[in-house]
């Protein structure tokens, strides 16, 4: 019996030892393929994700509320997080960051530790080499021992608005000085010519011209800045659209009359917009005008009214939309300029449109007009042919006793040109 118990116990010891044996060698074997897939990488990538360096505490709420695209980085550039906004701009792809630049800020930060702010110029995820690129700001930082955070800003709206508001003050200075200049010189000229009443008179009418487009120039900027910000009315106000168009061809009643152009109005009597109705009145206003200075003699502006619906104009929801076009019969306006005639200062033909006196300022305004209301402006043309400015605007309530809706009225001629495809 002793003897079988001895000879258990030493059997026992021997699966014992072999059993160690075995595990120390599977521990070393998986040991020895870990370093054989790993050769080339660092450790933390050796560990896989799940044993990853952990965010510091908090870092990973912050990271969820900053406005910046946020990536933090690993010891081996690896990502260890990124947020949303980081593979929408086509920072991170795959898993990995896919910028050379902030790869080489990071590996920078990692190496000495220092903060690094620079301003960069990327390109847009999935846009053709010629699509203007995004302009960001990039600040890398050290987080922790281990971990580098990146943090990118778009900036390419910012520097838009810059870029506008500096061709804005550069435009304003010169067309400012023009009729300054102007007004110096004929003074100049009018003290020169005393003691000739002819040359005077003559004088002060290029003064009395060069005045007149000064004030016109100032009251587009002042009118330009009260509309530029976009911002929907707070307290519209119901504004009969038939006085808006009365006003707009009492307004070029006179240059029309020179030139010899019929203005005929027709389409839906009794509409009514909620808005401002200076602002409204400015910007048909500017349309009609146009259509009178850049129109031949003895042709004709016709302008029409409809109600529409908002689904099929514009793709939102069903609702109503007044729609007022203005068509005219004049040198019309190419395809290239068609989609920049809406621009501040912007002119087809410069030179035609200082001559009629023209600022530049118009069609900005009505743009801005419209997006103020909650509306589009748009223009169909054709050159030497004729334009056709469409302004759809949500239609408003009458305050009180309105006109028949849907009564028609007549153009004031039979041969007043039929309007142009809607644009």
């Amino acid at each position: 019996m002793d003897v079988n118990v001895a000879a258990a116990a030493a059997c026992a010891i021997a699966g014992l030892g072999v059993g160690l044996t075995a595990s120390v060698a599977f521990r070393w074997s998986e040991r020895e393929q870990a370093r054989g897939r790993y050769g080339g990488t660092n450790r933390s990538q050796a560990l896989g994700p799940a044993q990853e360096p952990p965010l510091p505490p908090g870092v990973d709420t912050v990271l969820s509320v900053l406005r910046s695209c946020a990536i933090v980085l690993g010891e081996g550039d690896d990502v260890v997080k990124a947020s949303s906004a980081a593979y929408a701009m086509g920072l991170v792809r795959g898993g990995a960051v896919a910028v050379d630049q902030l790869l080489s800020l990071a590996r920078a930060t990692r190496r000495d530790g220092e903060i690094r702010q620079v301003e960069l110029e990327l390109p847009r995820p999935g846009a053709a080499r010629a699509v203007e690129p995004l302009a960001v700001s990039v600040r890398v930082a050290p987080l922790g021992s281990r971990l580098v955070l990146v943090l990118v800003e778009d900036q390419t709206e910012r520097r838009r608005v810059e870029a506008v508001r500096r061709d804005f003050v550069a435009n304003v200075s010169h067309e400012l000085k023009t009729p300054v200049g102007a007004l110096s010189l004929l003074s100049e000229a009018v003290a020169d010519a005393s003691d000739d009443p002819e040359a005077v008179q003559r004088f002060a009418g290029r003064m009395q011209i060069e005045a007149t487009r000064l004030a016109s120039l100032v009251q587009e900027i002042i009118d330009l800045s009260r509309v530029q910000d976009d911002r929907l009315m707070v307290d519209p106000e119901p504004v009969a659209v038939d006085e808006l168009i009365a006003e707009a061809i009492d307004r070029c009643r006179q240059q029309a009359a020179a030139k010899q152009i019929l203005i005929a109005a027709g389409g839906i009597a009794g509409l009514y917009l909620h808005g401002n109705r200076g602002q409204l009145a400015a910007a048909l206003g500017n349309l009609v005008e146009n259509a009178v200075n850049y129109s031949p003699p003895r042709t004709r502006v016709a302008i029409a009214t409809r109600r529409i619906s908002s689904a099929a104009a514009l793709g939102e929801a069903d609702g109503e939309l007044i729609e007022i076009s203005v068509t005219d019969q004049g040198i019309g306006i190419s395809e290239k300029d068609r989609e920049r005639v809406f621009e501040r200062f912007y002119r087809v033909d410069p030179a035609r449109s200082r001559q009629t006196g023209g600022t530049g300022l118009g069609l900005s305004i009505v743009k801005h007009v419209a997006a103020s209301h909650g509306g589009t402006v748009s223009v169909w043309s054709v050159e030497g042919q004729g334009s056709t400015f469409t302004l759809r605007l949500p239609a408003g309530q009458a305050p009180v006793d309105p006109p028949p809706a849907g009564q028609s009225t007549p153009f004031l001629s039979e041969t007043t040109p039929q309007l142009a495809p809607e644009a």
